[in-house]
């Protein structure tokens, strides 16, 4: 993977205009993309993991980064030729110029998001919040996505500095239950011959695929740092440098927590927890109070719940901005000016789908809708190798886009009727959406015709 070589030598990205401030460097960029990768995921998820493969939990986590790697490439390529904020959307309306397209892939990201959200507020609502406070699981479920969307309306002024520290926090919680299981394990408890174990009754194949549809779920979140496109300093030479050390550093720390869990835990007490974390923390009998561990935990789900709303109510703003949605989803407060319309439908859609299934049912749904994402912009890159761009630019080997659409197809078969169900209505709400723009636009039109 190298930088296509060009008859110019203009390699400074900084020169590429932009109405943002390029504020944004390697560290800054490899810590956001690496906070929203992290976390929450292998928080609520890694139990569910362990129910579907068996002990050798590792090897879905493992797939998943590959796969997750094959996309990234894409994205290197387009962000560091077209550094634009836009990301997806973007890469689909230069390739393929048309609406209907652009308006997919704009709306899969929506609608990945709310779902995304739901999901986490389930996981939130679990037995990570059991010990600060003893509430249903689903009251707290929706009084949490008010929570965020109320700080998401007041305007959220968070800086990278921030996210830095809400990023350290979830790796030392991560790194914490690495530690713990293998002071266990040195101490003589635990076993190790649970991780080359699989679920009986399933060939291991079957059974490291079928995991690898709820493991993708953790490593979704790096395509939103398509949209800071412009806000990086020397974009061209930064931007695959930290999306791949961030993709890396999360799998192997995805990889270290799964088999920690799975020395401590068997794969039927895992999967039978929702806050296995913080069962495996127990487990080790080492006093770690559960308290805070659970605060941790609950911090990790937290943040990845508010950018996910943040980018789902901006998502439908911008678009409708762009006329590809009612133009009453651009409406913003006037002394906050955050778009209070698309962060009230967001939010609802949100609290509607906590009620459609479980977490996992969730996280299923959220990598069906990116799949179609992930489509369309390894298509774009093989669509739009043939706009000679003449600057400098990260290039992925042809292989690796095909690999990737490949992989798509791959996951798409493992998908569930459920997760197509909810995905489907989803999409057809968006598609009711497109028609009322798109009829209000001809309105308009034949009102200003002469």
């Amino acid at each position: 993977m190298a930088a296509a070589p060009t008859p110019r030598a203009d390699a400074d990205a900084d020169a590429d205009p932009t109405r943002l401030a390029r504020v944004i460097g390697a560290p800054l960029l490899f810590l956001f993309i690496l906070g929203d990768v992290l976390g929450a995921g292998v928080y609520a998820l890694v139990g569910k993991i362990a129910g579907e493969v068996g002990g050798a939990t590792w090897a879905p986590l493992l797939l998943s980064l590959v796969l997750a790697l094959l996309t990234a490439a894409s994205y290197a390529e387009l962000v560091t030729k077209y550094p634009r904020a836009g990301g997806s959307t973007v890469f689909a309306a230069r390739a393929f110029r048309l609406p209907q397209v652009s308006f997919l892939v704009g709306f899969s990201m929506v609608a990945a998001g709310v779902t995304s959200a739901a999901g986490l507020a389930l996981a939130f609502a679990g037995d990570y919040l059991s010990p600060l406070v003893d509430v249903p699981p689903l009251p707290a479920a929706l009084a949490f996505l008010a929570a965020i969307a109320l700080l998401n309306a007041r305007g959220i002024r968070e800086s990278l500095g921030a996210n830095v520290v809400m990023t350290l926090i979830e790796v030392a919680g991560l790194l914490l239950v690495v530690g713990l299981a293998l002071a266990f394990v040195l101490g003589g408890q635990g076993t190790t011959e649970r991780l080359t174990e699989f679920r009986s009754g399933v060939s291991p194949g079957s059974a490291i695929l079928g995991a690898a549809l709820i493991a993708f779920y953790s490593f979704v979140g790096f395509e939103t740092s398509a949209n800071m496109a412009e806000e990086v300093r020397d974009v061209r030479r930064v931007y695959p440098r930290a999306l791949f050390g961030a993709l890396l550093v999360a799998g192997a720390i995805y990889v270290a927590v799964a088999v920690a869990a799975t020395a401590v835990l068997s794969p039927a007490e895992l999967a039978a927890s929702s806050a296995p974390l913080l069962d495996v923390v127990r487990a080790t009998g080492y006093g770690v109070p559960p308290v805070l561990f659970g605060v941790v935990a609950l911090i990790a789900v937290a943040n990845g719940a508010l950018l996910t709303m943040i980018m789902a109510s901006r998502q439908a703003y911008g678009m409708a901005e762009e006329g590809l949605v009612p133009s009453i989803f651009g409406r913003v407060l006037p002394g906050r000016r955050t778009p209070w319309v698309a962060i009230v439908a967001t939010t609802l859609v949100a609290m509607l789908l906590t009620l459609t299934g479980t977490l996992t049912a969730l996280a299923e749904t959220v990598v069906l809708l990116l799949l179609f994402v992930f489509i369309s912009t390894n298509l774009a890159v093989l669509v739009l190798r043939r706009d000679g761009v003449t600057r400098p630019h990260f290039r992925a080997p042809t292989v690796l886009p095909v690999l990737a659409l490949a992989s798509c197809a791959l996951l798409l078969t493992q998908q569930s009727a459920g997760a197509w169900l909810r995905a489907g209505a989803l999409l057809a709400a968006g598609a009711v959406l497109y028609a009322l723009s798109g009829s209000r636009r001809r309105a308009t039109a034949a009102l200003q015709a002469p």
